[in-house]
């Protein structure tokens, strides 16, 4: 499957097999992909929880709204954000970099994100964004399908993760062999509503004014 079908295929999947498993290796290679992912200055503030305790997931359940899949897709993934990965020994990120660029990029981090809690957040949600489109078009592929998720109590979730005090969850996504096939598409913008060159003019912006 190429890139373009994986994307036009992915759809956002609520009812799965809750008997089928994920092999080890499935879970590898695709965890592996998801660590391909982007992140500013290479900081790699992504950090994925795989929930494979049965209690632990009915847990979740409960505190996600009752949603069904969180409990029976084969795999609930966890994204959640190391707000603080620019500060852990950030020299890590750029090992394998020529010197020179070490000398630049390294101190460039610290500068950066010091003193300001809004751009560590948003960057590290941004980065969670991205490695989550990356599991679920890797998983299109592998036959699978899967659902992100943001309908979960936060405080509650940190809780039974036990994530540390500088972690917070983004979202979720679910992978795992549909019973039921999404829904035909809602409804799409037209690509001239959506797409806009340069810059939004007068009219565009007086539209976006009275809605």
């Amino acid at each position: 499957m190429n890139v373009s079908q994986a994307i036009v295929e992915r759809r956002s999947v609520k009812a799965y097999d809750p008997t089928h498993k994920m092999t080890d290796q499935e879970i590898s290679s695709l965890m592996s992909l998801a660590m391909l992912s982007p992140t500013a200055f290479n900081i790699q503030n992504w950090r994925f929880v795989l929930v494979t305790d049965p209690e632990l997931r009915q847990a979740i359940r409960q505190v996600s709204w009752n949603q069904a899949q969180v409990e029976e897709a084969s795999l609930l993934i966890v994204l959640t954000a190391d707000l603080k990965a620019w500060a852990k020994q950030p020299e890590r990120y750029w090992e394998n970099a020529p010197k020179p660029v070490q000398d630049y990029l390294v101190p460039a981090i610290g500068q950066y994100y010091n003193s300001n809690e809004q751009v560590q957040r948003d960057e590290a949600m941004r980065s969670c964004g991205m490695a989550a489109m990356n599991i679920m078009l890797a998983a299109k592929e592998m036959g699978y399908d899967t659902c992100p998720m943001d309908g979960f109590d936060f405080d509650a979730v940190s809780k039974l993760l036990n994530l540390p005090a500088d972690h917070t969850p983004a979202m979720f996504v679910v992978v795992g062999k549909a019973l039921k096939q999404a829904a035909p598409r809602g409804g799409q913008l037209l690509m001239d509503e959506v797409v806009i060159y340069n810059q939004f003019d007068r009219i565009q912006r007086s539209s976006a004014k009275e809605k």
